[in-house]
């Protein structure tokens, strides 16, 4: 059997601290993912794992293994990516993680834009609500959409900002009445998205001036597909970037709340786990990705003028996707 295949399906167990979730993320049947970690335990002459009915632990030489097996697998990744650098080549498995929404309704024809030019390319997108581990989750790049990063080691290109709006059902204004500040939102049922706003407190802010009020309602969730449902069938007010919500506004199932009033727009971003070596693969769908922001969509603020520049961790300075060109080789720091 091949070693390193051996070592990398030794590694999956290992994280998943499952048989059956390692055959499925590997596209493993189970059989055969035990017959690679069996025959490496031969081979090695140590048990790896600890089995039970119940559980898999990693014994003494497996977490010996575990470690110097990463460092291993890490170094092939970026001579491969060298190599494939080199000769230009873009073929291969992309994994990608997406907001469930964006995902689904937005980078889904970009992707298959993407498919249908590069026919060697093969691209899986994954579920990513914010806090996929990318390493670990195997992805070679997210889509994170969000205010501001939070502190990250992760290499982070800014593609966008998104405006938002707060939008409520005709039938729930007709029975409760039009908000006229951002104060009478405490007097409404306000749907709550627990991962946008944690203590529930919505912020506003524009050249004009900024301001934060306490959301109060009785429906909060952690996705804001279940919100956006809530606020069509009168629940209450919700507020939800603007990709979200155009097609609802022109069809009138939506109506914006507090038109004059402009909450606090998000960033889009392509976060990647920091390498010396960017597989040509990710480097060409970073490109793709910028080229088709660029563009302009027409839920996405406007370009602004002036170029945003982000600091790099060697000193250098990278322009992000507003600006004329972006060196995608070099690494952005995602620290905001």
């Amino acid at each position: 059997m091949d070693r390193l295949r051996c070592i990398e399906v030794f590694i999956e167990v290992a994280h998943a601290a499952s048989f059956s979730s390692a055959a499925q993320h590997l596209g493993m049947s189970k059989g055969n993912v035990t017959k690679h970690v069996a025959w490496l335990e031969e081979r090695l002459g140590a048990q790896l794992l600890t089995r039970t009915t119940k559980s898999v632990s990693l014994t003494e030489a497996g977490l010996a293994l575990l470690d110097s097996g990463q460092g291993m697998l890490e170094q092939m990744s970026e001579i491969e990516a060298h190599m494939r650098n080199t000769v230009g080549g873009t073929r291969g498995i992309l994994r990608v993680g997406t907001p469930p929404s964006f995902g689904a309704y937005h980078l889904v024809p970009v992707v298959a834009a993407f498919a249908e030019r590069y026919p060697d390319m093969q691209v899986l997108l994954y579920l990513d609500d914010g806090g996929a581990d990318l390493v670990a989750e195997r992805l070679d790049l997210t889509i994170r959409i969000a205010p501001a990063l939070k502190d990250t080691s992760y290499v982070a290109l800014k593609l966008a900002r998104v405006p938002q709006a707060l939008v409520a059902s005709p039938a729930y204004l007709a029975q409760r009445g039009e908000p006229q500040s951002i104060e009478d939102l405490q007097d409404h049922d306000c749907l709550v998205n627990i991962n946008k706003s944690p203590n529930g407190v919505w912020m506003f802010g524009d050249a004009h001036g900024s301001g934060s009020v306490r959301a109060r309602g009785r429906v909060r969730a952690n996705f804001g597909e279940a919100l956006l449902r809530a606020a069509i069938l009168g629940h209450g007010i919700s507020m939800h970037p603007r990709y979200m919500i155009d097609d609802h506004l022109k069809s009138g199932a939506l109506r914006i709340v507090l038109p004059d009033s402009s909450p606090t727009e998000l960033d889009i971003y392509a976060m990647y786990p920091s390498r010396r070596h960017l597989p040509s693969r990710v480097r060409t769908l970073l490109e793709f990705l910028r080229n088709w922001f660029a563009e302009g969509q027409a839920w996405a603020s406007p370009r602004a003028p002036r170029m945003r520049r982000t600091q790099v961790a060697s000193g250098a300075v990278v322009q992000d996707a507003r600006g004329e060109s972006t060196d995608i080789d070099q690494e952005i720091d995602a620290r905001e």
